[in-house]
């Protein structure tokens, strides 16, 4: 259980890993995550679950190297087995009886709404795709996306690839030009959402984030992971993760989400000076 079958770098510092858990496998859905450690004194973090098969009896789980949790995540190899594995948690993506949908993926969210796009593509619906990132080398899952839309689009904060300039200016593009979708789904940093539900509001367009705040026992316990929606307190772990991204109030989250930058720092700092063998703690 939980052993690592096959493990691919998408970009720099971002990696995919195929994990053997048939009982997850078999009860995952789109938009859920899994929460997980890494060793027995490590900290548990919340990981969405990219993709799934039941019948192989594996989960897809693709994440950055950002922090301590993370870097020791991405130096394990093919048959290493990763200690704890909690899941599916969360409430499942709402996909149904949709026609038409613009998906907006930042960074690392475009594989988180792979699953999304998979599943709603076997329902039906016609899907346009607008995926970010800072440069071409940190585009991922483009070829892998592109069997279940109808259009891809690129966007580049440099311009290496496709459009120079961020996700909405396409977004905007889309929908001054008479594009009519059901709904649109936006996962990636948090100020992306934020400026994407901006959009999307003026335009009257139904817009679910998916909501990755500190999270600790992710069974709605703790309640580290809470968040304001329409002005009620909110759980991301059992209330989301996703929510409506017009009512969201994306200032809150941003600044809890920078609590800990101190001490995220020094752990960092002491991780890299014990993998250099200067440190022992």
């Amino acid at each position: 259980m939980n052993e690592i079958i096959e493990k691919r770098v998408l970009a720099p510092a971002i990696k995919l890993f195929k994990i053997q858990n048939p009982l997850i496998a078999k009860k995952a859905r789109p938009g859920q995550f899994v929460i997980l450690r890494v060793h027995d004194k490590g900290e548990r973090i919340p990981l969405t679950v990219a993709d799934f098969d039941p019948e192989k009896g594996t989960i897809t789980l693709i994440f950055q190297e950002v922090g301590k949790t993370t870097t020791l995540l991405g130096l394990l190899e093919e048959g290493d087995r990763i200690l704890d594995l909690v899941g599916p948690l969360g409430k499942p993506t709402d996909l149904e009886n949709l026609q038409r949908v613009v998906v907006i993926g930042g960074g690392l969210g475009t594989a988180l709404v792979f699953s999304q796009v998979k599943e709603m593509h076997r329902n039906g619906a016609k899907l346009d795709v607008i995926i970010g990132a800072r440069t071409a080398e940190l585009i991922i899952l483009e070829e892998e996306i592109r069997p279940y839309c109808e259009k891809v689009f690129i966007a580049t904060d440099d311009g290496s690839k496709g459009h120079k300039g961020f996700v909405t200016d396409l977004l905007k593009r889309l929908l001054d030009e008479g594009n009519r979708y059901d709904r649109a789904i936006a996962v990636g940093p948090l100020i992306m959402m934020k400026v994407v539900s901006n959009l999307t509001k003026e335009y009257g367009l139904p817009t679910i984030v998916s909501m990755n705040p500190i999270m600790i026992d992710g069974t709605g316990m703790c309640g580290g992971c809470r968040l304001t929606v329409g002005g009620e307190t909110k759980f991301a772990c059992v209330d989301g993760p996703e929510f409506d991204g017009h009512l969201v109030d994306f200032d809150e989250v941003i600044k809890r989400t920078g609590m800990y930058r101190e001490q995220e720092k020094i752990a960092m700092d002491l991780l890299r000076a014990s993998l250099r063998g200067e440190y022992s703690g």
